[in-house]
């Protein structure tokens, strides 16, 4: 965007007002604004003194910012900022914006602004010898479908020849601009397209039809509702989808037959409700209170693969349950794997337990590293992978401190770190050695070297 600029002070009045009606316009655009943020009418009220004198002066500028207790500048960066203000004097009667974007140019906007050229100035925003008449090219005026066009002040005119805008241009100097008709100049009706309807071209007549029709008159026979139709009801022998059933049916069924064909709803049991609760109760107890003994079956929690299912104290405890309601005895003890197959499974596992995990070696084992006081600059062990923070403060108190402790390690001694750290073989999967040996030797550029990547 070019730099914009004032108008020389030559030709700025000296002072600025709004007029009557232009102030009461503006303290309304004001009070749109929230208390704290009038500021932001300085848009509304630039436009409004351009449209009562014709361009945005110095003065209204300064008068605007006093208005909304705003800093000059700050009114100033607006009015610079957008085009649609203008800094200098226009034409009195018509300043003539003309689109120039690629629809308008590809339509003929060229011609239009050599139009312009001939009949107000060579220059854009140079006012003819009456100062009555100006021009300029602008961007996108939003009537793309009627390019080209142009507007002057708030009005579009469109579907332009160069004719045709030379005979407006005539007439706003010659002081009928209100004469003018604005919108498309040609028989076009607005956006429609300019070959003219392309359909509802019978519209008209159409509705005047509708409205001449007579009136359907009832129990004429014309207009009746048609009927249910059974085509797409399913042929089956059921009753619902016999072609004799009408829907919705004319019979309806009196209250006492319906009654008499419903499905009547279960009777409760109060009495074996009753009897049935505290055995309910009872057997919660039991299952809550009871201690597993070292004589128990495992649970089904402890039986690998075995479905979640009560143990085999809470399943004779049902059972009896089962068996006090039913009158029946409950199965013995021996049977009750018959009712429940978890607790047979239990029995089968008993005796199973999980194998231990392999005790600790002693501190004062033979295997163990030698360890050394912990010297001023330990090396960052962390730098090989497998080794985190708990690890490092774990080989610490072993008394390992340096790489090259690591790197020399025995098969045994590595076992026997192994097993201090529960690793069940991870230092040799990790290649501790290995990496320590690299990093003793020449720190993280041999590590890359033999590995092809930087430690941790």
């Amino acid at each position: 965007m070019s730099v914009r600029r004032l108008a020389e002070p030559a030709v700025q009045p000296a002072a600025f007002a709004f007029d009557e009606v232009k102030t009461t316009e503006a303290k309304t655009w004001i009070g749109k604004y929230p208390q704290g943020r009038e500021q932001s009418a300085v848009i509304p009220l630039l436009m409004l003194a351009q449209e009562q004198e014709g361009w945005v002066t110095k003065a209204a500028i300064e008068h605007i910012a006093d208005m909304l207790s705003m800093p000059y500048i700050r009114a100033l960066e607006v009015a610079t900022f957008y085009t649609q203000f203008q800094l200098k004097p226009v034409g009195t009667r018509a300043h003539i914006q003309v689109c120039g974007t690629t629809p308008c140019m590809l339509r003929g906007s060229e011609a239009l602004m050599d139009v312009c050229r001939s009949k107000i100035h060579l220059e854009q925003f140079h006012p003819n010898a009456d100062g009555t008449l100006s021009w300029e090219e602008v961007e996108c005026l939003g009537a793309c479908v009627n390019a080209p066009m142009v507007m002057i002040f708030k009005d579009t005119y469109e579907d332009l020849t160069p004719e045709r805008l030379s005979e407006i241009i005539d007439e706003f100097e010659a002081g009928r601009g209100d004469s003018v008709r604005t919108g498309p100049q040609t028989e076009r009706f607005y956006a429609a397209p300019a070959s003219g309807f392309t359909s509802l071209k019978d519209e008209k007549n159409v509705l005047k039809a509708t409205r001449e029709a007579p009136s359907r008159k009832a129990g004429s026979g014309e207009g009746e509702a048609v009927p249910p139709s059974n085509a797409a009801k399913p042929k089956t022998d059921a009753r619902v989808t016999s072609p004799a059933l009408k829907s919705p049916s004319d019979v309806k069924v009196s209250p006492s037959v319906e009654k008499a064909e419903s499905a009547p709803a279960p009777k409760e049991n109060k009495a074996a409700a009753n009897a049935a609760e505290p055995l309910v109760e009872d057997t919660r107890k039991q299952r809550s209170s009871r201690e597993p003994s070292k004589g128990d079956a495992p649970t089904s929690e402890q039986v690998e693969g075995a479905p979640k299912s009560p143990d085999a104290g809470s399943t004779l405890s049902i059972a009896k349950t089962a068996s006090s309601l039913s009158g029946k005895s409950a199965p013995a003890g021996d049977d009750v794997g018959e009712i429940n197959p978890t607790v047979a499974l239990a029995r089968t596992a008993k005796g199973k337990r999980k194998p231990e995990e392999p005790e600790k070696p002693s501190l004062l084992d033979k295997d163990r590293p030698i360890g050394m006081e912990r010297p001023a600059a330990p090396d960052e062990l962390q730098m090989i992978s497998g080794v985190g923070p708990k690890i490092e403060q774990i080989l610490h108190s072993l008394g390992i401190f340096t790489f090259a402790q690591i790197a020399a390690w025995t098969p045994e001694e590595r076992g026997w770190v192994d097993g201090y750290l529960r690793f069940r073989g991870r230092i040799e999967r990790e290649d501790w050695v290995r990496q320590a040996k690299a990093l003793a030797d020449g720190g993280e550029a041999e590590y890359i070297r033999v590995f092809g990547k930087k430690p941790r």
